[in-house]
């Protein structure tokens, strides 16, 4: 049985396989070329997200540091949930860009050794965003920074506090603008219902 086997096998190759048509070979090498589009083309998506993503986490690492140096100088946090202050993991966070990534809105957890606290924060960045400010430090600067702490407490009820970051600077002195600041007929003239 075996050398039967053997035997057809032997005689199924030694058969050449019949010529092939003109037109079977033109489709053959149009169905080969569309594969190589389509996979570049996948390759090239895939890419692009992928820079995408790294881009974003790039974004996030420099707004979180600046967000843990600006909450280690703040008294009442530190009183709130300790030192050292770490970031939570970055699948946590939520980001948000604009303005061609020139500013962003973030929000990421943070614990400490007392408590957990979530940051929130809006940050702009100046500079030029060319192909490769990838390779390069971003420095952003904190506009507006907020901080939801929860410390567990032995009572029932928890403790949860709202702190806003500042950085605490003095406006700059000058004076004030008088033509942003509307007429008194204007503004109630402005104000008025329209009569229908």
């Amino acid at each position: 049985m075996v050398g039967k086997r053997l035997l057809s096998m032997l005689k199924g190759r030694t058969a050449p396989p019949p010529p092939p048509t003109a037109s079977a070979t033109e489709e053959g090498k149009a169905k080969s070329w569309g594969r190589k589009v389509v996979s570049g083309a996948l390759i090239c998506l895939t890419g692009g997200v992928a820079l995408s993503a790294l881009d974003d986490l790039v974004i996030y690492h420099g707004c979180s540091r600046k967000a843990l140096e600006k909450a280690s100088k703040s008294q009442a946090i530190i009183e709130a949930i300790g030192e050292p202050i770490e970031r939570g993991p970055w699948y946590n966070a939520s980001l948000a860009v604009a303005h061609k990534r020139q500013s962003v809105s973030c929000t990421f957890p943070v614990s400490g050794p007392q408590g957990t606290a979530i940051f929130q924060l809006k940050a702009v960045r100046s500079g030029d965003d060319t192909w490769f400010s990838i390779l390069r430090p971003r420095d952003w600067e904190i506009l507006v920074m907020e901080a939801l702490l929860h410390v567990p407490s032995n009572e029932k009820m928890q403790q949860t506090y709202r702190i806003s970051v500042s950085d605490n600077s003095p406006p700059p002195s000058g004076n004030p603008c008088t033509a942003c600041i509307p007429q008194p007929s204007q503004s109630i003239e402005t104000n008025q219902p329209q009569p229908t």
